[in-house]
């Protein structure tokens, strides 16, 4: 288990990287690999998810939609 304070950089860059890695190496989600990352690092969601990148929060927000946690934005269909 690595240190909190290795994960807690200064944009949150080790934390995103090691959540990325748990998705491609373990093929989970990205919700389900921030959880895991939480658990594992006694850390709360909430708190994790001021280190996360817009890009991995836009990921998240289309598995939430996906899976109906979270109400579908508008999208013209095309």
């Amino acid at each position: 288990m690595l240190p909190i304070s290795f994960l807690v950089d200064t944009n949150g860059t080790r934390f995103c990287k090691e959540v990325e890695t748990m998705v491609i190496d373990r093929e989970m989600g990205y919700m389900d690999a921030v959880l895991e990352l939480c658990e594992k690092h006694s850390l709360e969601p909430a708190s994790a998810a001021k280190l996360l990148s817009k890009p991995i929060i836009e990921k998240i927000q289309v598995e939430g939609q996906a899976i109906h946690l979270l109400p579908r934005s508008g999208v013209l269909p095309i």
